[in-house]
């Protein structure tokens, strides 16, 4: 996969599997804040830029808070292709904001000795021209609130204060067991690692699948981020998780709850916009040698899904 090593691109694959040949996600390095109070990081208009990648879920993320909250004039965006080239995400030709050829030179340009995976999302300031947040999961907490006092912006909160603990409940178990589950299928070491995360994640979607049976989302009556959280997962199941990365119990279409409700968060108003299944599919499949996309699988999202 490479990485930069000293400003450097480097071939090196640093991914990193302990003993037991399970797969460890490494901490993303850029954390600090929009918030309230905060005179380094203002909430202003046009000051901040998303650079994603539409086909990763950990993008997605803010790609969807970017859509749903009203955003779009508030916050630029720039896309990386599908697949990874030699040198990790590519822009193809160069991006416009900062000329920026690869994903790696806009960490080099807030770094120029930055060490360690060039990943997306990447929230920018372009105010002092650095990167503010590389964690998917703080950046959508940032988009929840930080810029509802501006014209035009959606005020629906998905981390509401009185459903914290339920919410951070769900993400835990959610980003360990499914979000994070899926890759650790994919990229285990052992025969061993992948069975015990195929278990995890198949004994975890049944749990849900429980859950929603007698609740529309997993808070209750209203969307939060922990299901925005599970979806980003859920919309790219079938079409790259169940194939590519031997999550093959089931399809997502075999759960009767799961698939109406992702189904249900698909249809919400703006959503539908921002999954790009041609991306999904060109992420995964399009990295790997020889680069062929599969034309399937069918996927009805616009079904009725009759969970009103």
């Amino acid at each position: 996969m490479g990485m930069l090593i000293d400003g450097q691109w480097s071939d090196e694959d640093r991914r990193v599997t302990n003993a037991e040949g399970e797969f460890v996600r490494v901490d993303s390095t850029f954390r600090s804040a929009i918030e309230a109070g905060d005179d380094q990081y203002l909430a202003e208009p046009d000051r901040y830029h998303l650079f994603v990648n539409a086909g990763c879920p950990w993008a997605y993320r803010t790609l969807l808070y970017r859509t749903i909250k009203n955003l779009e004039s508030v916050v630029s965006v720039s896309f990386t292709q599908p697949a990874r080239g030699p040198q990790g995400w590519t822009f193809g030709k160069p991006e416009p904001m900062l000329g920026a050829t690869h994903i790696h030179d806009v960490y080099t340009a807030a770094d120029p000795h930055f060490t360690g995976r060039t990943t997306v999302p990447v929230l920018w300031d372009k105010k002092t021209n650095t990167i503010v947040n590389n964690e998917s999961a703080e950046i959508i907490r940032m988009l929840d609130s930080a810029f509802d006092d501006l014209p035009g912006v959606n005020p629906a909160r998905y981390y509401p204060k009185e459903l914290a603990t339920e919410i951070d409940a769900w993400n835990k178990k959610i980003y360990v067991n499914v979000n994070n589950g899926v890759y650790r299928c994919g990229f285990a070491g052992s025969q061993q690692a992948y069975e015990q995360s195929f278990d995890n994640l198949f004994a975890q979607l049944d749990q849900i699948e429980a859950h929603l049976a007698d609740h529309r989302y997993l808070c209750g009556e209203n969307i939060t981020e922990a299901d925005w959280r599970l979806f980003a997962t859920l919309v790219r199941f079938d079409a790259a998780y169940y194939g590519l990365f031997r999550c093959n119990r089931n399809l997502l279409q075999d759960y009767e709850c799961l698939w109406a409700y992702t189904r249900d968060l698909y249809q919400q108003p703006k959503v539908k916009e921002t999954v790009d299944m041609e991306a999904i599919k060109g992420i995964y499949w399009g990295s790997r040698s020889p680069g062929i996309i599969p034309k399937g699988p069918s996927i009805d999202f616009d079904e009725p899904h009759h969970r009103g």
